[in-house]
């Protein structure tokens, strides 16, 4: 396709431009939405342009891919396969859906990256790094994952003794059920396996919004004793006889979140006098033994920490995002990427689109594209972690 953009000297401020086509032919449709999201720069050549593309094209999406770069002329380019799509107001969780997201960033500097996982005598190391990499001021890295290839934990816990404060903010790919399944893009190549991705700063801040869906019930305790993903005591007593506490005094409805929906939540900064809603990152009860006292979680729980026992529903998450989202701080933003997890949407609430038109409703109007992932990369506090069951959002901003 020809540049229809402009040669003549662009304005510096972010500008960002969404656009979605359901159209049956996967080529047709990336044209379709293309166009309309060009027309929303107004002249301007995006410096940054990521595609999301729903699994319901099938066998289509490879070779289409392996071509997107014709089709879509962007300084860089980002995209992978989905069970579902989003853009703007609207999330497409059946049939043909294609969502290109552009953006005009006079003032950033962006830099891509292809990333693979391989184990070494010295034990697991990612290729991929950029040569003689410079991060930038006001850097955060937006990355794209196969979820069976590469192991998003392990790259955060390195990024967290490397480039400490980093955001990293994405989605695990959702678009195949087995290895090799998906299709991940950046510029010219394509990937069926590892990850792909762009650091962002500079003149540009990406300003990261992470919804677990989650509120604390009772009140926070210290963990007095625990053993890996064991919760023996808290505050002193048994873990489970302090849950049962909790649950003498909750209502009806809560008791059967207890029931059915149970999660603790481990304070991410352990630096605050008081522990609010986000500060705690959430994961789920895996069991529970009144004989023994203990509580089994899907994660790591240290003697010392502070956790609090959350639970979740449709209710419980929509308050969670309209709330972080009327919380969020800075100017304006000119646009965003919507990670969120594909047991939202229909699969959790009785409103349509509803995590898309919660951001619109808040924030909105707002030029924003997505895709449901099979699991989220955002932070809470100062850490990155990946999440299920979670909204995570980046929000383009000029850096101030």
């Amino acid at each position: 396709m020809p540049s229809p953009f402009e040669s003549a000297t662009q304005p510096r401020a972010v500008r960002c431009a969404a656009a979605a086509s359901t159209l049956p032919e996967l080529d047709a449709a990336i044209r379709e939405a293309t166009l309309e999201a060009v027309s929303q720069l107004a002249g301007r050549r995006p410096d940054l342009a990521m595609v999301f593309v729903s699994a319901a094209y099938g066998a289509a999406i490879r070779p289409t891919l392996e071509s997107l770069a014709d089709l879509i002329d962007a300084g860089c380019l980002v995209g992978t396969t989905a069970e579902a799509v989003l853009a703007n107001a609207e999330e497409y969780e059946s049939g043909t859906a294609v969502t290109v997201w552009m953006a005009s960033l006079p003032t950033a500097v962006i830099t891509p990256m292809a990333l693979e996982h391989v184990q070494t005598p010295d034990g697991g190391t990612f290729l991929g790094w950029p040569d003689e990499l410079d991060w930038p001021a006001h850097a955060s890295l937006l990355l794209v994952a196969d979820p069976f290839s590469f192991p998003v934990d392990q790259l955060i816990g390195r990024l967290a003794e490397d480039r400490p404060g980093v955001p990293v903010i994405g989605g695990m790919a959702s678009g195949g059920n087995r290895p090799g399944s998906n299709t991940l893009v950046i510029d010219r190549q394509t990937y069926d396996a590892g990850a792909v991705g762009v650091i962002v700063g500079g003149g540009v801040r990406v300003r990261p919004i992470v919804s677990q869906g989650c509120r604390p019930i009772g009140q926070p305790f210290v963990v007095t004793k625990a053993e890996d993903n064991m919760l023996f005591e808290l505050g002193g007593r048994p873990a489970f006889a302090q849950l049962q506490a909790i649950y003498g005094t909750l209502d009806d409805h809560d008791r059967q979140l207890v029931r059915s929906s149970l999660h603790v939540g481990r304070v991410a900064s352990e630096y605050q006098d008081r522990f609010e809603r986000g500060d705690f990152l959430v994961r789920n009860v895996v069991g529970a033994d009144p004989e023994t006292g203990v509580v089994a979680v899907g994660d790591c729980i240290r003697t010392g920490q502070t956790v609090q026992f959350h639970v979740r529903d449709a209710t419980t998450a929509h308050d969670d995002l309209i709330e972080l989202l009327r919380q969020r701080a800075g100017p304006q933003p000119a646009g965003g990427l919507m990670f969120t997890c594909n047991g939202r949407g229909s699969r959790m609430f009785e409103t349509a689109s509803h995590d898309a038109r919660c951001l619109q409703e808040v924030l909105g109007p707002l030029p924003v594209a997505g895709f449901f992932a099979q699991g989220e990369i955002g932070p809470i506090g100062q850490k990155n972690c990946l999440h299920g069951f979670t909204a995570s959002i980046a929000l383009f901003e000029p850096a101030g």
